[in-house]
């Protein structure tokens, strides 16, 4: 059985013009003036064409087939039909539809992009994962890379013709980058031999093109100790030399693919470096920091993932609980004429489904809401503007990389629960989307990196800049529609809660200044707290915006009472996090290690 996906065409429209206003956005932006709706709209609709059309029937294919790896060649064969849609994609001009217009890209903003990735994500997430780092490879090289770079492997990444990867970690230091071995020794002609080992690279070996170029993080023979001696270098697959042509074969081989749980479909490898021919990008020992811009865009778009897997579970629960008979309503029968009720008509089905369905929405709100700050960050003429557009979506960045994808855990395995036994059956798909989405949850930071970013970096480091600016931003929301009678449901809860946050911030930055570990003991509570309010505030702007809109009475009554039950039955939780976040580290790290049991 191969299960269905519609792209959300509607709510997607309603988010941008309606919510976000991006017409008018837009026509304030340098590069983006001449971007209307009709041409917005053609984007949208053709991507869920190739989205539904192309990707959709190769996903659960694709994670039966998984990827296969030949030992002695080192090379990766991706699921069938996996290249020939890349080669329909690439022909299509997506690889380079919000890349820079000056090396070949169209140049469309990140927020007419995010809807398509989110379309392509629920579509095949596993096929997706290939153009994902090429995304984040060319905003590497456009913000830190020379011009000679710029023109020798930005052009082809752009294009389609080669795909990007970025190489971080290494079997012995998983997230800690300090500790990372891999060596970058100088060479005469200005490049350096890199040798040393990667693992967990996304697309670092596979069929699609026949150059990959890697962004790998290795150390220079002076570098300091930890992450201030780590450095950022271009190694491509096929050697490329300033003139921008390729050469032989580069030093470097896939030594093996992982077996996951899910994502088979992505080709996630060891990538091993001997001496490999690679060129500096950026400054010496600075290579974190043009790292982070891969990474701070691989995090957003990690969660446009999880937002993607919601959908896509969400769509198939909905239909089988509209289909499949059993049992009857509790306040008698719906339908008297069949043997049973449908599923929908029982409330612990429609609990599941409206938990679903406020997630997803609400995510979908603020998603797209961080893609527009990203495209006010880089193409503003008003600095002021831009740096409050990097502060903010900087502080929420972590959020919607962290929540989406633990929303992603939540909404697969509410859908795989709406099934019941058919749900963890094979044939029915919903148990792959469980599978793919425990996995993004992990991937570009685990929910406590996400969680330790969040309030270690983004709130005692920086003062907690971005949550006074979106606290500032909630607080005008509330006053502007205090007296409005359909958000008297949500803005008292929400002025209330906004208040509190801060107190709560204040708080617990006084309780780490004193005690350190209140930071690991207390952030993912913190981030969850943070991100059910941010979500608050998503759904109360969204009732506003339907209100305000042309669209049709079932349409704003739906997002009402979406809200309503987000409001009543999700936000509720912060009082659990808050809870918890406040009992203090004592009970974490009283515990000796011994006595957490035996040693294995």
């Amino acid at each position: 059985m191969t299960t269905h996906y519609t792209a959300p065409l509607a709510d997607i429209r309603f988010c941008l013009y309606d919510l976000l206003d991006v017409e008018k956005l837009f026509a304030k932006l340098p590069g983006c003036e001449s971007l209307n709706r009709e041409l917005i709209d053609a984007v949208l609709d053709e991507a869920a064409k190739f989205s539904q059309q192309v990707l959709a029937p190769l996903n659960e294919t694709g994670d039966r087939e998984g990827c296969r790896f030949d030992k002695q060649t080192g090379k990766v064969a991706t699921p069938a039909g996996f290249k020939q849609a890349y080669q329909q994609y690439v022909e299509a001009g997506w690889a380079g539809l919000t890349a820079p217009e000056a090396y070949g890209g169209q140049g469309l903003p990140e927020t007419v992009g995010a809807p398509v990735k989110e379309m392509i994500d629920s579509a095949n997430l596993a096929w997706g994962t290939y153009p994902l780092l090429s995304h984040g490879a060319t905003e590497a090289l456009r913000v830190h890379g020379a011009d000679w770079q710029q023109e020798a492997f930005l052009k082809p990444i752009v294009s389609g013709a080669w795909t990007g990867t970025m190489c971080l970690t290494e079997p012995h230091c998983g997230s800690d980058l300090g500790l990372l071995k891999t060596r970058a020794e100088p060479s005469a002609d200005g490049s350096h031999a890199i040798s040393g080992t990667k693992i967990f690279i996304t697309a670092g070996e596979h069929d699609f093109t026949d150059n990959i170029v890697h962004l790998v993080l290795a150390r220079l023979p002076d570098a300091p100790k930890g992450v201030k001696g780590i450095s950022l270098f271009i190694v491509p697959k096929f050697r490329v030399g300033k003139d921008g042509k390729p050469g032989e074969r580069n030093a470097l081989r896939c030594g093996a693919i992982e077996h996951k749980m899910g994502l088979k479909g992505s080709a996630t490898c060891v990538m091993n470096f001997d001496g490999a021919q690679g060129w500096l990008i950026g400054e010496p020992n600075k290579g974190l920091n043009a790292m982070f811009t891969m990474m701070n865009t691989a995090r957003l778009a990690v969660g446009l993932q999880g937002l993607a897997l919601s959908e896509r579970a969400y769509q198939n629960a909905l239909s089988y609980a509209r289909e499949r008979l059993q049992m009857r309503a509790l306040s008698g029968a719906k339908f008297p004429d069949k043997p049973a009720d449908p599923l929908i008509v029982h409330g612990d089905i429609r609990r599941m489904l409206l938990t679903q369905k406020s997630l997803i929405e609400g995510g979908r709100a603020l998603g797209l809401y961080a893609a527009t700050l990203v495209d006010i960050q880089h193409r503003s003429s008003d600095t002021d503007e831009a740096k409050r557009a990097e502060v903010l979506v900087s502080f929420l960045t972590p959020i919607v990389k962290a929540l989406l994808t633990e929303n992603a855990n939540e909404c697969t395995s509410l859908a795989l629960q709406i099934y019941g036994g058919h749900g963890y059956i094979a044939e029915q798909g919903m148990e792959q989307y469980a599978r793919d989405a425990r996995i993004t949850t992990i991937y570009e930071g685990t929910t406590g990196i996400q969680a330790l970013d969040l309030l270690g970096r983004k709130i005692m480091q920086q003062r907690g800049e971005g949550l006074q600016l979106f606290l500032g931003s909630l607080g005008s929301f509330c006053a502007k529609h205090a007296s409005e009678e359909p958000l008297q449901p949500f803005i008292p809860k929400l002025a209330a809660l906004a208040t509190e946050w801060a107190e709560v911030t204040q708080g617990l930055g006084k309780r780490a200044v004193a005690n350190p570990d209140e930071i690991g003991a207390a952030a993912v509570d913190y981030l969850f707290y943070s991100g059910y309010i941010a979500l608050a505030y998503a759904w109360a702007r969204s009732v506003a915006a339907a209100e305000a809109s042309s669209h049709p009475d079932d349409f704003k009554r739906a997002k009402r009472l979406t809200a309503s039950f987000y409001y009543d039955r999700i936000l509720p939780r912060t009082r659990t996090h808050l809870a918890a976040l406040q009992a203090g580290a004592d009970s974490v790290l009283a515990m000796p290690d011994a006595l957490f049991g035996p040693a294995s």
